[in-house]
């Protein structure tokens, strides 16, 4: 009787009953590959003494050019929003940016998530790729201002701990045709209206939304988001590795490994 009448967070008991049931029996271990042996790193957890490792399956089927994420049922697509001072305004200023946000959320016709996280800023990469470019400018005194800064960037990063804070608006179309369209489209409006808060907003490409995945799956990788990455299905090149092969020679290969013909 308490299972079936009692509630919790609005759900009912024998819910968050059978969800404890399916998590005692779920894997532990998940692996992104089926495997006919358990490997040698996981744990020895064969019955009784537990479930054998599962598959690994994300949501995430493929990542397009534009940026629109094939999900299961649907696509998804990304805004990157900077925050607002709301402190610093005014009674009047505050009661319309609220007013404003709120009629984004009265105008959004599907699910929209917005996650908002904070992570540790990798300064060492940025001064590399500072310094990389720094190669390349025209003037000498460009190239050794790019340089001090990147010796700043380095000193900053040895003595302190610094932290970013991202936000990130996923806004999600139902499946069927044109359903990456109208992902993007989504995408765009919250964009436009969350711009006229005064924040700078971006719908993220491809290359942007492969970065944001990847360092959010990973939160303690050496990099950040803050530069793209090679899509999935997308060739990567480079010189080939035998004597006197010029730029350009060898074999392609996706940014997931696979060799693919030129």
């Amino acid at each position: 009787m308490t299972l079936a009448l009692g509630r919790r967070d609005g759900v009912p008991l024998d819910v968050w009953v059978w969800a404890a049931v399916r998590y005692r029996r779920s894997p532990r271990t998940m692996l992104p590959a089926p495997a006919a042996e358990v490997p040698a790193w996981a744990p020895d957890t064969a019955p009784p003494e537990g479930p054998v490792p599962g598959l690994l399956r994300l949501p995430t089927d493929a990542i397009g050019v534009g940026g629109a994420v094939d999900v299961d049922g649907g696509a998804v697509a990304l805004v990157a929003a900077t925050t607002v001072n709301v402190g610093l305004r005014t009674g009047a200023e505050q009661a319309a940016l609220v007013a404003g946000y709120g009629r984004w959320l009265n105008g959004v016709t599907g699910p929209v998530q917005v996650v908002v996280s904070t992570r540790r800023v990798d300064l060492a990469a940025a001064a590399d790729r500072l310094l990389d470019s720094a190669a390349g400018l025209p003037s000498p005194a460009l190239a050794d201002a790019a340089a001090e800064h990147a010796e700043f960037l380095l000193d900053v990063a040895e003595q302190r701990d610094p932290l970013w804070r991202t936000v990130t608006v996923a806004c999600t179309a139902p499946g069927g045709r044109g359903a990456a369209v109208e992902a993007l489209r989504r995408a765009e409006h919250a964009a436009a209206a969350l711009a006229a808060l005064g924040g700078r907003t971006r719908v993220l490409d491809g290359p942007a939304v492969a970065a944001v995945l990847a360092a959010a799956v990973d939160p303690f990788a050496p990099v950040d988001a803050s530069w793209p990455r090679a899509l999935p299905q997308q060739p990567v090149t480079g010189p080939g590795a035998g004597p006197g092969a010029g730029p350009g020679a060898g074999p392609a290969r996706t940014a997931g490994g696979a060799a693919v013909a030129r």
